[in-house]
């Protein structure tokens, strides 16, 4: 073994450990000369010594080689090879160089100089902007429509760039269960200054998915449509997913108005995938290696929800990036783009103790509204109601620096949809759980009124729907179950205790209508005795 060889410290980092690990497997074989190696393994003999180098991580595929030819076993060092990638990737991860990738998560409105392939978009909705007072924006889950309205329309609004029209002020909300608190206020134009003031809707899909009131939603919906109005200050935009668009035509107006300006964004050209790819990388000094645009344009190329996937490998092989490329090893080491996500939540979700994991597997479905008769879609959940403490809290720190959770003001949410379907995990267990999802969403909502009414006795569970959740929520000792948070656990208690004091005050009503039945019973016995022997001793004195 040569001079080199000896001085490799193990305690280096991961890839020096690995090499290190790699020189003891060849050592227990006999120490074959790498010619030798080669011929075994179909690699060449500096491609197998390179490896064993610890300079830097070698492929899967070159290490699985070197295992074999040394006779090693290669579910062991799979593991072994992807242990050593993830904790360089966390080693390299505590640099200050700023991703040009948001991975699952929106580009937002200070990523514009970040944002590319969706340039002919931005200039149609900006100019139909100018030509109607309201438009829509209507696309798939996964197309990209709140980073092309945030980091593409918005900032141009911002600095002045709209045709035909200037803006006095921008402002962006999302419907959430109570749309007219939430973004009444937004609607307002803007005092004291000249122009129109531009409400974008992001997730307009939400006013069907989280607010149960349908008189709210109208009146949310008639407030956007004063847009129209002729003496309006207020120009509309919302963004709507496209599977929701149907639930637009139960409001007349805003079908009329959706009717007249809307674009329908499309899958995006392999030439503009190639750019929203490329051009990033190119603005923090990077390469993406030819070899992953192409694999990565094979994989999400006509694929209109394949957007947040895409940016979600990237990020990952920014991670992993090798000095200043992204490179096809690191791409191959995660699955490609549909194994990222699934590598990414999985590589987090080990690393949770027993309990972590029962906080992440609760946290996750409380933040995912599982569809009935649609598609399942993610739930924005004020920090109040996860009710994040304790190991909660670190769970919760630990999924938002993975970039699965985001978190916005009090505001928790998945990162994207696209997660729910991409990790086999999250989807399995909502599978298996939809019918109790749909309970505890109901729970919730109950809950959310209960103490909106200032915990109104009136409110709370009765009949079926307490028999239901009393089966679905409660231990064996009657106690609610550790996934419902304080409140929800409190509404619970009360609906079984108010059904208890209402189940006794029966027991205890029925039993006054059988003393008083008894009591009836004896005295008009009394009564007809005492008649008798009246009778009687007149009729025989």
């Amino acid at each position: 073994m040569g001079r080199r060889e000896n001085e490799l410290d193990p305690d280096e980092g991961p890839v020096q450990r690995l090499a290190h690990e790699l020189r003891l497997l060849r050592e227990k074989a006999g120490s074959p000369s790498y010619r030798e190696l080669a011929r075994r393994a179909g690699y060449s003999g500096p491609t197998l010594s390179e490896a064993a180098a610890g300079r830097r991580l070698p492929s899967l595929s070159v290490t699985l080689a070197y295992v074999s030819a040394c006779g090693g076993d290669q579910a062991e060092w799979t593991q072994r090879w992807r242990a050593a990638s993830n904790d360089a990737v966390r080693a390299a991860a505590t640099d200050d160089a700023p991703a040009p990738y948001r991975g699952l998560a929106r580009y937002g409105t200070d990523d514009r100089h970040l944002f590319f392939g969706r340039a002919p978009e931005v200039d149609r909705l900006l100019r139909m902007m100018a030509e109607h007072r309201f438009a829509a924006l209507v696309g798939a889950s996964g197309s990209g429509k709140s980073s092309l309205l945030r980091a593409g329309v918005v900032p141009v609004l911002r600095d002045g760039g709209a045709v035909d029209f200037q803006p006095s002020a921008v402002r962006i909300c999302t419907p959430g269960a109570d749309p007219v608190r939430d973004c009444g206020a937004l609607l307002a134009p803007a005092q004291g200054t000249v122009g129109d003031t531009v409400v974008v809707v992001d997730q307009f899909e939400e006013l069907f998915t989280l607010c149960p009131d349908p008189a709210q939603r109208r009146a949310f919906i008639e407030m956007l449509l004063t847009a129209r109005e002729a003496d309006s200050r207020m120009r509309t935009l919302i963004a709507v997913r496209a599977d929701f668009f149907g639930h637009c035509a139960e409001h007349q107006g805003l079908v009329r108005a959706i009717d007249e300006a809307h674009l329908l964004v499309s899958a995006m050209s392999v030439e503009r995938l190639r750019e929203a790819i490329v051009r990033p990388a190119g603005a923090v000094g990077l390469i993406v290696e030819r070899a992953v645009t192409d694999r990565i344009l094979a994989e999400v190329a006509d694929e209109p929800g394949g957007l947040p996937l895409m940016s979600h490998t990237l990020l990952e092989l920014w991670r992993r990036r090798k000095g200043k490329r992204l490179a096809l090893s690191a791409y191959d080491a995660i699955g490609g783009v549909r194994g990222a996500v699934a590598h990414t939540a999985n590589d987090v979700f080990n690393r949770f103790g027993p309990a972590e994991a029962d906080a992440a597997r609760a946290m996750l479905l409380r933040l995912i509204s599982p569809g009935e008769g649609g598609p399942d879609t993610r739930r924005p959940v004020p920090l109040s109601e996860l009710r994040a403490r304790g190991v909660g809290a670190e769970v919760l720190e630990r999924m938002v620096a993975a970039r699965l959770l985001t978190v916005d003001g009090d505001s928790v949410e998945l990162a994207h949809e696209a997660l729910i379907t991409a990790w086999p995990r999250l989807r399995g267990w909502v599978e298996d759980e939809r019918e109790r999802l749909r309970l505890h969403r109901r729970l919730t909502e109950a809950t959310r009124v209960w103490e909106g009414l200032a915990r109104d006795p009136g409110a709370l569970y009765r009949g079926a729907l307490l028999r239901a959740a009393r089966e679905a929520f409660t231990t064996a000792d009657g106690e609610p179950v550790a996934e419902l948070n304080e409140s929800e656990g409190a509404f619970l208690a009360a609906s079984v205790a108010e059904d208890e004091r209402a189940l006794r005050e029966a027991v205890r009503s029925a039993r006054r209508v059988q003393v008083l039945a008894t009591l009836l019973v004896v005295v008009v016995a009394s009564a007809l005795t005492a008649w008798v022997m009246w009778f009687l001793t007149r009729e025989h004195p």
